[in-house]
């Protein structure tokens, strides 16, 4: 088990957070991916520096800056404050956390735009955009929705689809709508700028083949390049919170450019602090290694655009692009009602970080897939591997070398050949972590230490430590347990580093590295052991997820009035009802659910596509009644996980309830499938 014979300069960058609201669980899963690959490098002995900053201009800011009656600035500064009190609290080992509305910032906006225009890759055009009649303004990307015109998912912004990941522009939304203001947009004329991306099609080209990118990604650039190459729009007019273009006046750098220019100042501003030589890993020629660590939604804009402009621009590509996929939470989409939308501080006040740092390692690899936050799974996982396989291992061993052997370890193994099994899994241990299949690392050293548990169990300290013949025995088998112990504990120090730093005072050995534990401790004195992980208790999960539906709730306006008992909700605009897609469904079958009194399970015909609903009319309908009969239902809404199994959708019924209670029935004509306006 050794280390890369040559230290490897690397260079990471996660994508950045949003500067106008707080960071939750769907973040952490990129930011702890990337902590882990980052400690791993740095344990093998490598020079890995991490770099990111808050994304900080855009339409978004400036609004939100005047709602919340402070500058945009402050707005800033004071979420970066949040943003870093998060991410130190979850042990997220970066070098610089800095923003993009940074004097670093402009100078590489400035300086790229600057030579991409001299190399003639950049074109004034004047094109049709979307303007808002109320707010007299030019809406952003992000500030118009509608339906996606590639596969017709409804509710979608204006610059891609997050259900079909289509790039588009927001002219091309089908139903358009002003999200500031709920208006139908106007098409005007407005003079842009636009970066020639078909300039850079055979460097593209080059560079997708070359095996930077995982298959799916791959795969789908292929069919972008065979749609054919967009020029993008660099271009926002005023008013508009960013970087001003140098020879255009009133035209400012879209967030989408500086974004991520953002890499590059954050790693400037590290340099000029420390003396690196920042050039050495941007140039053209450089042989560092630079990696960004990416959702799969922004897949198109680091994989085409960011290499495009850095290459003409005049300075290197980047070496890979890691993406991921989203986080779901006990397999539907974060919900705020149900409590699973989960800040990282209400996280934070309620649950170590380790706790979550393990369960995404054990659930992450190389691919790009959506991970599911099983929170029932979440708390089994945790105790059975964290405190009852790992930690246990040292619990059952420790107290037995403190009191009966003044704190000093045995002069030898009485198993060397199994100490030397666990040393020897390291390197595949390592190969896993450097191609993120974390999971499957995270399975492998759970194997072992599965063994280390079943040596224990096998020799049985505890009943040898009561005889005098046998005691000195109980000697080596708590040494071997505790070097066995703290090379598992080697292994997992990427994902759980404040494990690692208790287990380091525990044996006073030093800080592990990936060499540590290649020859055991042996004839050393301990300190005295004291719990290290505490058992994750299901209530603790309930207080946390009640927790953040009170998040929801303080931000809801109390109900007064007669109808205080039962209060109305707060109103929605015309945008909000919209989203919701009405549908007719003819019923296939219907039958009762076994221990429920008030459900029916309705299997549903949505014209070709088939639905499982539990509807709560069992105390109006017969199952055979409803049979053949055609009913209304809400299509898009997120699958529900009951305990009687997947909900996928809602049946709207009326009525006070009991036997009044009504089902919606459509007119006879219409067909399973139709849409109800």
């Amino acid at each position: 088990m050794t280390t890369d014979s040559a230290q490897r300069k690397i260079l990471v960058t996660s994508a950045l957070p949003y500067a106008n609201g707080s960071i939750h669980l769907g973040h952490l899963v990129e930011y702890i991916q990337t902590d882990i690959w980052v400690r791993f490098q740095r344990q093998r002995g490598h020079r890995c520096t991490w770099v990111w900053a808050d994304d900080a201009h855009g339409t978004p800011i400036m609004l939100k800056a005047q709602e919340l009656g402070i500058s945009a600035e402050q707005l800033i500064a004071d979420v970066k404050a949040e943003h870093e009190a998060d991410f130190n609290d979850f042990l997220l080992s970066y070098d610089n956390f800095y923003s993009t509305h940074s004097p670093e910032n402009r100078y590489f906006a400035e300086l790229i735009y600057t030579r991409l225009r001299d190399g003639g890759h950049i074109e004034r055009r004047t094109i049709k955009q979307l303007y808002d009649p109320q707010e007299n303004m030019f809406l952003p990307d992000r500030f118009v929705k509608g339906t996606c015109p590639q596969c017709g998912a409804e509710d979608q912004y204006g610059d891609n689809c997050e259900k079909c990941s289509a790039t588009y522009d927001a002219t091309e939304l089908k139903n358009p709508r002003s999200v500031v203001s709920g208006a139908t947009p106007e098409l005007r004329d407005s003079e842009q700028f636009f970066v020639k991306l078909k300039d850079f099609e055979p460097m593209l080209r080059k560079w997708v083949d070359s095996g930077k990118l995982q298959p799916e990604i791959r795969n789908k650039l292929e069919e972008w390049f065979e749609n054919g190459l967009q020029d993008w729009d660099i271009s926002r007019n005023a008013p508009y919170w960013g970087f001003e273009i140098p020879d255009a006046p009133g035209k400012y750098f879209y967030v989408w450019l500086d974004a991520p220019i953002g890499y590059m100042a954050s790693h400037k501003n590290l340099c000029e602090r420390t003396g690196d030589d920042f050039d050495s890993y941007w140039k053209a020629d450089s042989d560092a290694e630079m990696y960004h660590f990416i959702g799969k939604d922004i897949a198109y804009f680091h994989t085409l655009f960011w290499p495009a402009i850095l290459n003409g621009a005049g300075f290197r590509e980047p070496s890979a692009v890691f993406c991921h996929g989203f986080l779901t939470v006990d397999g539907a989409k974060m919900s705020k009602s149900r409590g699973t939308f989960i800040k990282a501080r209400t996280y934070l006040d309620h649950l170590d970080p380790e706790y979550l740092r393990y369960y995404f390692a054990a659930k992450l690899n190389n691919r790009v897939e959506d991970i599911d936050l099983n929170l029932e799974d979440f708390v089994t996982r945790v105790n059975s591997d964290l405190v009852g396989k790992v930690v246990n291992i040292a619990s059952r061993t420790a107290g037995f070398i403190s009191k009966t052997f003044d704190g000093k370890l045995a002069e030898a193994l009485p198993e060397p050949a199994l100490y030397a099994e666990f040393v020897d899994a390291g390197e595949e241990i390592a190969a896993d972590y450097e191609s993120r299949q974390f999971g499957q690392a995270m399975r492998k050293i759970m194997a072992l230490a599965d063994k280390a548990n079943q040596y224990i169990a096998d020799a049985e300290p505890w009943v040898l430590i009561k005889n005098d013949e046998t005691r000195a025995s109980v000697q080596g088998i708590s040494t071997q347990g505790l070097n066995l112990y703290r090379v598992l504990v080697n292994y997992l120090k990427p994902v759980l580093p404040d494990l690692a730093a208790k287990t380091e005072a525990l044996f006073g050995a030093g800080e592990l590295n990936w060499d540590s534990t290649r020859e055991p401790l042996l004839g050393t004195s301990i300190l005295r052991f004291k719990p290290m992980l505490k058992r994750l208790e299901t209530d603790t999960i309930n207080k946390m997820t009640d927790a953040s539906k009170e998040d929801l709730a303080a931000a809801a306006k109390p109900a007064t009035g007669p109808l205080a008992d039962d209060p109305i909700k707060d109103t929605i605009d015309y945008g909000d009802f919209d989203k919701v897609d009405l549908r007719v469904a003819k019923i296939v079958n219907a039958a009762h659910v076994e221990g429920a009194d008030k459900l029916l399970q309705l299997t549903l015909d949505l014209g070709g596509e088939t639905r499982n609903v539990f509807a709560g009319i069992k105390s109006a309908y017969q199952p055979e009644d409803l049979i053949g009969k055609l009913t209304v239902m809400v299509a898009n809404l997120a699958p529900r996980k009951m305990r009687f199994g997947l909900s996928e959708g809602m049946v709207l019924a009326a009525g006070p309830g009991g036997k009044d209670l009504f089902i919606l029935n459509p007119d006879q004509g219409a067909e399973p499938g139709m849409r109800v306006k």
